[in-house]
This record gives structure tokens, C-alpha cells and sequence, in this order.
């Protein structure tokens, strides 16, 4: 029931909210009264963060690094009583990595909310604070701020109260409404006044392909995506803010003027500059996918845009494409191109239609994979193996930067077939593009950073990971191919990819740490994970049959018995994930006893999930 009441809420939304024009203007006063009456049912109490003058969120920063108190007035919506200091909240907790990450809509057993609109708006004005440091500002100025979300339940609440700590500290926002990861990087990049571009700083409200009660935020200057310390940052700034305002004992000031709200049809915008690619690469052909089949699988997300703003415009036909509306339930599959469920629909949905090509995205399109006429799935090293095909005819002998459960078969197609580099490195998206950055600055060309998960960045799109870009590239191709052959289809897309070799068996078990066993001695799970890689990696090097690669940046890699493993710590959680590919099952169960061998003398280890493979016949 509960779920239902989220599903109808967000639908209403949709339906009153969704922006008509290219853009407009809300003065403060027009949001709040939107904000109280769409979000009262979600929360009686919300915190105002109230900056009091030109200099307050300057003032808010200064203290924030030197331990100062800043002067926060704290004021209930609806005449409803401040959070009281009883309200704990663990920012640092809220940290994903690079993004942040948390729970925002109630009803799942054991996931208590913890992304609520009052932390939302601490983390809003902690990130304005960080981006006047960033910009080296030496007084305060008015910073325009986009703010976009994905299709999930809680995204309207959470943009509001963006919206309000950002206006409230002065600050003007614009709200693209449904928007896409990369779009908003491009925000801060698009020339564009008449729609307040650039911005000097974007927010998206996202929390990738997880279930439809999280919810999380990204953020993006002109540079690209914050890195994990600056999220840090942003959190203990957000952290101490909320603190003090929560407390209710601020002495009150007076009000600042208030920054002023924009609807900008931006996803317009950028879909426009993709369609601009595409018909640049076919000789600036007007319609240069005219009679090429596409479907598209937004899997509920905020990838529908694809099929009208971007292939329609193109001539493609687009009949057979799938669930284009955005539904932050899911009720079709989990919009994840990794995902087993949601690679059958694409792929059925390309089959039924007789399509030529078929095009899946994740809930907020920074990461894409594709099936091709044959119903062959184009998405982990196959899509990187396309791309990197692509990349290195632009590029030749280049470097492609991968994540470190590549395949040992990629590595021969990219350096023995296309005569590129292959440079694996560790899990992470974020890793893998800043480490094909950092190649580049060392003298190393690097055009392509990818990893297996379907987020792709290349050097000539600002190291941005964007799924619709990747698949722009695949078009570009097609259309190329089309004005030497009209009647050319996907199989130019896989004729790419031949000779690459792919095994048999490929398998990922998750073998998790028990953090409260009496073998971790007080310790952390980090460092037991650690131990068991030692003790691994010294049990291997007596083993003839296997052989350690020569060059790993993460955990331990083996070869032997005409396949590989790879055994490595989670960056996030207390799990060691084994990843085996072998040309056959025996071949497989031969390196995962190699494995059990080691692992089986830690008692906090449970490998019961490596058992039950090894038991298969």
C-alpha cells in the first residue's frame, strides 16, 4: 500500500509539475506554496536554513573551517516545531564513494529513513558554501545552481528541498525537472544565457539502478564530478550545519533577499547537441538513420527522451520501444544494462519488433549497453570492445583505461587486434576515468576509460560518463556506414567485435566478511580482507599450475587452466568478490578450489555461496 501511495504521489507530480515551456521563473514565495502543498503528506516537520545576509553563506563556511558558529535562523514550516536535537544523523554515513546515497521514503523493513528533506537541505547549502571556496570567491556572489532528478518517488520532495536551501542562502536554482546525470554535468559547460547557462555548479537526484526507496545526490562543476574528499567535505559542512539549526537556539537575524527558482527545459538543449553529432558524422545528412529500426528500453528511468528528442529527429523508426515513461517503482525490470532480466527485455523487444538495433539505459543514463539484429547482447566487454574498436580507428594506439574484472580475452583483442593499450585498473567508475586523466597528464594517451558496468568516458566529451553519448558513438558509426551503404544495418556494430574471445563460464560469487566474529579480533573488515589477500597471494605462488599477473592494481589475479581469477575487496562493503572465467566448468571449478584452498582458514569468511558453485556439476 505503502509503495502504491509513492507510485500515485510521483505520478501526480508528473502530471503538475512537468515544465511547458523552455523555461520560467517561480519567485520564493510561488515554491513554498507548491512545497506545502504537494509535501505535507510526506513530512510534518521541515527545517528552514535561512542565510541572513550577502556575506552569511560566506560566513557559513568560514566557520565550518574554523570552528565558528555561523548565524543560521531556524524556522518550522507550518508552524511545525524545529528538529529537536534528539534527531541524530550520521552524515559521513551517507557517503557512497563519490556520491552520496541514503533512504528516503519509508515502508522497507530494517532500511530506516535517513535521507530526509531536512538533511537535503543542509547538504544544499553545504554544497553552495563548498562552490564559493571552490571558485577562490574572496566575498560572497550569487551562484546559479541546476538541479535535475531521476524517475524515483522521492525525487520531487528532495528537489524541493534543494531548491529551498539553495534559494534560502541566496542563490538562484534552476530545476530541469526530469533530467539525466550527464545533462547536468553539461550544464555547467552549455553556452546558453537565454536559459542561465552555464551554471556554476549542477545537483542530480539520483541513486542509480538501486530499489525505489533510496535515493541519493551528484554533483558537478565545470570539471566534472566531485571526487570522494570533496563529498566529504560537503557532508561535515552539511553535518555541523544541520546541527546547529536543529538545535533551535540560533539567535534569529534578518532575512536575506531570497534567490529566484527557474523551470529550464534543458534536456531539450542537450539532446540537441546529440542529434548534431550524429549528423555530423554523416556528412550533415539531415535524417542519416532514416529506415534503421531502433528500440530503446528506458526500463522507467529518465532515458525515454532518447527515443523522441534523439533518434526520431534522426528518421529512425522507433515502433516496439519500452517503457519510455518514467515510474520511479520499476514495475518492468531494474533499469541496469548489467542486469540479467532487464538485457532478456531489450533483447526481446528487438526480436519481436525485428529491429536493427536495441538500446537499454540505467534509471539516470550514465551508463547504456545494446543487442544487435541477431539478439546479441552488446553490454560489458563486448560494449567495451566495440567502443574501443571505434575509438582506436579515431585514435590509433591508444590507451584504453578498463576496471579490473576485464577480461583476459579483452586484453588480446585491444592490443593484439587493434593495436591499442590496455591499461586495467581498479573497480569504480570514478578510479577508472580519473586514472585515464592522470595517464594523460603523464604523457600516456588515453582516449577511453570504461568500465565493465556500462559507465563509458572519452577524453573528446569532458571525461564525462554518459550512456547516451555512448550510444551516440555506436550511431555515428551506422550513420557513416549508411552513405557508403544504405541498406547497412547492426552488423557493422559487430563486425567490430569479431575475434574477440570470450569464455565459456564467467561467474562473480561474493564471499562476505561476518564483522562481529571473534576471528576479526577487534579489528576492521578492511584489514581481515586484507589478510585473506596476502595469505591467498602466498598460497598461489606455490601453485606451478598458476601464475599471479605481472601488473594488477586490485586484489589478487591468477591465470591458469585457460581462464583467470580475480579476488578483491569491495570498496565499499565487507565482501570479497571472486570473479572466475574459464573456458569450460571444469576448468572454472579447478581455479575456484585454488581459491577455497587459501580462504578456507578464515573462520569470518562465509564461502558458503563458493561451495555451492564448486558442488555444481
Amino acid at each position: 500500500m505503502a509503495a502504491l501511495s509513492g507510485k500515485t504521489i510521483q505520478n501526480a507530480f508528473l502530471a503538475q509539475h512537468h515544465p511547458r515551456a523552455s523555461h520560467s521563473t517561480r519567485n520564493l514565495s510561488d515554491f513554498r506554496a507548491l512545497d506545502t502543498r504537494s509535501m505535507h503528506s510526506f513530512q510534518e516537520c521541515r527545517l528552514r536554513l535561512v542565510v541572513t545576509s550577502a556575506k552569511r553563506l560566506n560566513t557559513i563556511s568560514t566557520w565550518i573551517s574554523s570552528g565558528k558558529q555561523a548565524h543560521i535562523s531556524c524556522n518550522a514550516a507550518q508552524g511545525s516545531s524545529v528538529i529537536s536535537s534528539s534527531e541524530k544523523v550520521d552524515f559521513l554515513k551517507l557517503q557512497n564513494g563519490s556520491d552520496i546515497r541514503g533512504v528516503a521514503v519509508a515502508g522497507v523493513v530494517g532500511e530506516p529513513v535517513n535521507l530526509t528533506e531536512p538533511v537535503t537541505e543542509a547538504i544544499a547549502i553545504a554544497f553552495a558554501a563548498w562552490l564559493l571556496n571552490k571558485k577562490k570567491e574572496d566575498g560572497w556572489r550569487r551562484l546559479r545552481i541546476s538541479v535535475g532528478h531521476d524517475s524515483r518517488i522521492s525525487a520531487q520532495k528532495l528537489q524541493n528541498a534543494v531548491t529551498l536551501g539553495i534559494t534560502n542562502a541566496g542563490h538562484d536554482v534552476l530545476q530541469f525537472g526530469l533530467a539525466s546525470t550527464p545533462a547536468m554535468f553539461n550544464s555547467t559547460l552549455t553556452e546558453d544565457e537565454t536559459n542561465h547557462c552555464p551554471v556554476d555548479g549542477a545537483i542530480m537526484i539520483t541513486a542509480s539502478h538501486l530499489p525505489y526507496n533510496r535515493n541519493g545526490l551528484k554533483f558537478f562543476t565545470s570539471d566534472g564530478g566531485l571526487n570522494k574528499g570533496d563529498i566529504k567535505d560537503i557532508l561535515e559542512r552539511a553535518s555541523k550545519i544541520y546541527e546547529e539549526s536543529s538545535h533551535g537556539d540560533i539567535q534569529e537575524l534578518e532575512k536575506a533577499p531570497k534567490g529566484e527558482v527557474n523551470i529550464v527545459d534543458y534536456m531539450s538543449i542537450y539532446a540537441s547537441d546529440l542529434v548534431k553529432a550524429v549528423r555530423k558524422s554523416a556528412g550533415k545528412k539531415e535524417n542519416p538513420l532514416e529506415g534503421l529500426h531502433i528500440v530503446v528500453d528506458a526500463g522507467n528511468g529518465a532515458g525515454g527522451f532518447f527515443v523522441d528528442k534523439v533518434l526520431k529527429p534522426l528518421g529512425a523508426i522507433t515502433t516496439g520501444s519500452q517503457f519510455l515513461e518514467p515510474d520511479g517503482m520499476f514495475p518492468n525490470h531494474i533499469p541496469n544494462p548489467e542486469d540479467k532480466t532487464a538485457m532478456k527485455a531489450i533483447t526481446q523487444a528487438v526480436a519481436e519488433n525485428k529491429a536493427d538495433l536495441g538500446i537499454i539505459f540505467d534509471t539516470d543514463v550514465d551508463r547504456s549497453a545494446a543487442v544487435d539484429s541477431s539478439g546479441r547482447e552488446l553490454n560489458r566487454n563486448r560494449l567495451i570492445a566495440l567502443i574501443s574498436a571505434i575509438v582506436l580507428e579515431e585514435h590509433p594506439g591508444t590507451t584504453i583505461v578498463t576496471d579490473s574484472v576485464t577480461s583476459d580475452g579483452l586484453t588480446a583483442f585491444i592490443e593484439n587486434k587493434l593495436g591499442g593499450k590496455h591499461h586495467r585498473f581498479k573497480r569504480g567508475y570514478k578510479n577508472v576515468i580519473d586514472e585515464a586523466i592522470c595517464l594523460n597528464t603523464t604523457g600516456e594517451e588515453s582516449h577511453l576509460a570504461m568500465e565493465t558496468s556500462g559507465h563509458g568516458a572519452l577524453k573528446e566529451n569532458h571525461w564525462l560518463d554518459d550512456g547516451a553519448y555512448l550510444m551516440v558513438k555506436l550511431l555515428n558509426k551506422l550513420a557513416a556506414a549508411r552513405l557508403l551503404n544504405p541498406n547497412a544495418g547492426s552488423k557493422v556494430l559487430t563486425d567490430l567485435v569479431e575475434g574477440l574471445e570470450e569464455a565459456s563460464v564467467a561467474v562473480e560469487i561474493r564471499l562476505k566478511i561476518d564483522q562481529n566474529h571473534a576471528d576479526l579480533k577487534g579489528g576492521s573488515f578492511r584489514d581481515y580482507g586484507e589478510a585473506v589477500l596476502k595469505h591467498l597471494e602466498n598460497t598461489i605462488s606455490k601453485d606451478k599450475n598458476l601464475c599471479k599477473a605481472p601488473k594488477n592494481y586490485e586484489g589478487v589475479r591468477v591465470s591458469g587452466y585457460g581462464g583467470w581469477f580475480l579476488l578483491r575487496l569491495s570498496l565499499h562493503d565487507p565482501v570479497l568478490p571472486l570473479n572466475i572465467e574459464a573456458p569450460s566448468k571444469d576448468d572454472a571449478i579447478k581455479l575456484g578450489l585454488a581459491v577455497l584452498t587459501a580462504v578456507s582458514e578464515f573462520p569470518a569468511l562465509d564461502i558458503t555461496a563458493l561451495n555451492k558453485f564448486l558442488q555444481q556439476q
